[in-house]
């Protein structure tokens, strides 16, 4: 029988994860801050989906209409019950890439996205999507890609090697994959713990062994279990992505715009000294021991410059995505200045939307310029202190509503998605299980924490399951209320403005 896996972990699930550089009001952000023309989003891809959190939330909060396919039926499955709940119209597939990418019923796109999907596909498979972004990639549309890379991963990439290895060699088929990771972890501990030459020469090994113990089984099986798994330097994807005429754009991590935070004085003049983009990227990385790539990519980049870049930057909305009073003015070790982020953070402290433009007018009498708040935004926005935002339309209210009613009907039993879709965002926010409850209430016309908490209550009771505080199970309903009492007194006075800015209350 035919192995439709490919070498790729299938017998359980992906994480339920959202990744917001997917997301084209993301897109259009980074390009903007770039200095190039992004183009209307209206039909959307994402190769490689996953559970489908990421691309649903995208087709029901934002405008383009998006298709996309991930080849475990599973996934597929469950991906498409999120779009039937939402009426997005999303057209979601568990098709093989070398079926999807040459179906003749998929339009032209704006924007085609995978997200940690590259790097742990064979070369046949990259062939098939660079040939589908060559044929269906408008002109001026975007791709995303993120991906590991060199040459943060030289030291570790033995690792996984050996990982793969055990798994392979000494793993019983039969245990399933759980049982396999955890054995292969145990052996490279034993084995790390005969202090190996390889560890002598690698110590920062060390570290990373602890971090990767620490991770979730089905998260760590997909990342370090596939057959394939290849890290690229930048110029090598660069190499692969030359036939769909692509020009390298920016990165999507918006924390990578603002170079003084993350090169010495040295490093920048070098930098500047490099004439060529391609290598300029590529000497960065060394600067930095890149290990993940998050990069967007045009065909055919137009710049955005004078009066147009200034009209775009004004007619940039963006929303808090914390309550004010728990931004840190501190970014790792580096300390922000707080002549310009204290009066910007004051200033959208109310939690609703706001113009960029209208923002510059306020902050001008404070003594905040447009460059210095530009770059203030993307540093929150890299904190996640700050989402770009859009102003929706009744059809993504509506469908976004719908989504985030199925989801919230969910968490009555589980925490499987623990994200809503944002209407103000077009794309996802992080909302816990019982967060997700105490919006439900809301929704039925419950306006007191007291409420609330009963609310709870009732749900979980009536699924039988039981709170648990400090790791120790509340066994009366006095206990029980009391608690969520106090979870829900906090989901009021801290999130929930946060919550109705993002259009979610």
């Amino acid at each position: 029988m035919e192995d439709w896996t490919s070498g790729y972990v299938a017998e359980i699930g992906y994480t339920y994860g959202y990744y917001r550089e997917l997301n084209p009001v993301a897109a259009r952000f980074a390009l903007m801050v770039a200095g190039l023309v992004p183009p209307k989003f209206e039909n959307a891809c994402e190769l490689g989906f996953g559970q489908g959190v990421s691309v649903n939330m995208h087709a029901a909060a934002g405008p383009a209409r998006w298709w996309g396919t991930d080849f475990n039926p599973g996934q597929a499955a469950f991906a498409q019950s999120l779009a039937q709940a939402s009426g997005s119209q999303a057209v979601l597939s568990d098709d093989a890439f070398e079926e999807f990418c040459v179906r003749t019923d998929l339009p032209d796109m704006d924007y085609i996205g995978l997200h940690g999907i590259w790097s742990w596909i064979n070369d046949a498979n990259r062939k098939v999507i660079v040939d589908f972004v060559r044929r269906k990639l408008k002109v001026g549309g975007v791709f995303y890609v993120s991906y590991n890379t060199q040459p943060g991963w030289s030291a570790a990439a033995p690792l996984r090697e050996l990982f793969t290895d055990h798994a392979e060699t000494l793993g019983a088929p039969g245990q399933g994959i759980v049982a396999r990771v955890d054995a292969a972890l145990a052996f490279t501990e034993r084995l790390m713990a005969t202090n190996p030459r390889y560890l002598q020469a690698n110590p920062q090994v060390t570290e990373r062994l602890k971090r990767i113990t620490s991770q979730d089984r089905h998260y760590l099986a997909h990342e370090y279990f596939n057959r394939d798994w290849e890290p690229m330097s930048f110029a090598k994807i660069a190499k692969w992505l030359a036939p769909a005429k692509l020009t390298f754009a920016c990165s999507g991590d918006f924390l990578d715009h603002v170079d003084s935070l993350h090169f010495t004085p040295e490093q920048l003049a070098l930098l500047n000294e490099i004439p060529d983009p391609r290598f300029r990227q590529s000497v960065r990385d060394f600067c930095l021991n890149a290990q993940f790539r998050r990069d967007y990519w045009v065909r055919g980049p137009r710049p955005l410059a004078g009066a147009a870049h200034r009209e775009a930057i004004d007619e940039q909305w963006v929303v808090l995505s914390k309550n004010a009073a728990d931004i840190s003015l501190k970014l790792g070790e580096a300390k922000l200045n707080e002549a310009i982020y204290k009066p910007l953070i004051e200033e959208m402290a109310d939690g609703k939307p706001k113009r960029v433009g209208d923002l510059a007018r306020a902050l001008v009498p404070k003594g905040v310029q447009l460059p210095h708040l530009i770059q203030a935004l993307v540093v929150l926005g890299g904190k996640s202190d700050l989402q770009p935002a859009q102003v929706p339309t009744e059809a993504i209210r509506r469908t976004s509503t719908a989504l985030n009613r199925h989801l919230m009907n969910l968490s009555r039993n589980e925490a499987t998605v623990q994200f809503l879709a944002s209407p103000v965002t077009g794309g996802a926010f992080p909302v816990p299980r019982f967060d997700q409850i105490f919006l439900a209430a809301i929704t039925e016309g419950v306006d007191s924490v007291d409420g609330w908490a009963r609310h709870a209550y009732q749900e979980i009771s009536r699924h039988g399951q039981q709170l648990l505080k400090e790791g120790k199970p509340l066994t009366t309903e006095k206990e029980a209320v009391a608690h969520l009492r106090d979870m829900a007194n906090e989901f009021g006075t801290r999130r929930l403005l946060v919550y109705k800015g993002l259009g979610l209350a």
